[in-house]
């Protein structure tokens, strides 16, 4: 199959000869279809990423629970980093368990290490409540049941139920005129906590998807010092990734666009909409490095 893509910098010597190629990956609409959360149009793809050894890490703004539901699917025993980077999630026994990690501040739990970067839950609802207060019209995940959850994203009940399990963001529909966007994002400013974006609004602290590539990526370099990242997504909260990987690439949305508002140098934009895409993109990208 010919790619039309214009790649730079994606031949294994441009980074290091043997280089071991790691990949972050958005979920929702980039490996998961975004109607169906399914990524059976991605299985070559990832078929060939297990017989190659190349760990694939899960970069969503999806919970702990969900990202676990997803990776037991997948037969994924990677790392990987849930709620837009509020925690990095390291498999006990995984072996990026070196020196560096121990001297890493992390909080051992029954099966992972967490490196937890983001705000408390409870200072987020806090924050909602506060521009609650302020007459903005906002209703976070945590405001739903879990049937007004599993209607706004489409989840099935059970997924619902696990996306309400959160740790480190708050994500949020807001009703009322366009008009007071800009007086609304200098509320939560002024609150000390950020907004980002992917299928809903997402209220974090001091967060995001970059800093948790950053983090992760030098604990593989400890292992592999000619590393290589690539980074696939779909929406502005993958912006922050997409900044800190050696290879960026974003998938289309639904509508066969690709998202103006990612800015990003030397973007690679696939030819196939979510999981279509992220497989003809990791495809072409493999071949290109190995």
């Amino acid at each position: 199959m010919n790619y039309p893509y214009k790649v730079k910098a994606t031949r294994r010597q441009d980074f290091g000869v043997g280089g071991q190629i790691v990949i972050f990956t958005d979920l929702d609409g980039t490996l998961l279809d975004a109607e169906t959360y399914s990524f059976a149009e991605a299985c070559g793809a990832l078929t060939m990423l297990e017989a190659r050894h190349i760990p694939l890490v899960i970069c969503s703004s999806k919970t702990r629970s969900e990202i676990e539901h997803y990776r037991s699917l997948l037969r994924n025993t990677d790392p990987f980093i849930c709620e837009n980077g509020g925690g990095i999630f390291i498999p006990k026994g995984y072996m990026l368990l070196t020196k560096s990690l121990k001297n890493t501040l992390v909080e051992e739990h029954d099966r992972h290490y967490l490196i937890r970067l983001g705000t408390p839950y409870e200072k987020l609802r806090q924050g909602l409540h506060a521009l609650r207060e302020k007459g903005f019209l906002v209703r976070g995940f945590g405001d739903m049941t879990v049937e007004e959850v599993s209607q706004v994203t489409g989840l099935p009940r059970h997924e619902a139920f696990m996306a309400r399990q959160r740790e480190f963001d708050e994500p949020f529909v807001l009703d009322g005129p366009e008009d007071r966007l800009d007086e609304f994002f200098l509320s939560i400013s002024e609150l000390g906590l950020n907004v980002t974006q992917g299928a809903f609004y997402h209220l974090l602290g001091d967060n995001d998807k970059g800093k948790a590539v950053s983090i992760l990526a030098g604990l593989y370099k400890e292992v592999f010092p000619n590393l290589v990242t690539i980074g696939i997504g779909d929406s502005p909260n993958d912006t922050p990734m997409l900044r800190k990987v050696n290879i960026p690439a974003v998938v289309r949305k639904p509508d066969g666009s690709c998202d103006s508002r990612i800015d990003v140098p030397n973007l690679i934009r696939a030819r196939g909409i979510g999981p279509i895409g992220w497989a003809e993109t990791i495809k072409i990208l493999i071949e290109k490095l190995s």
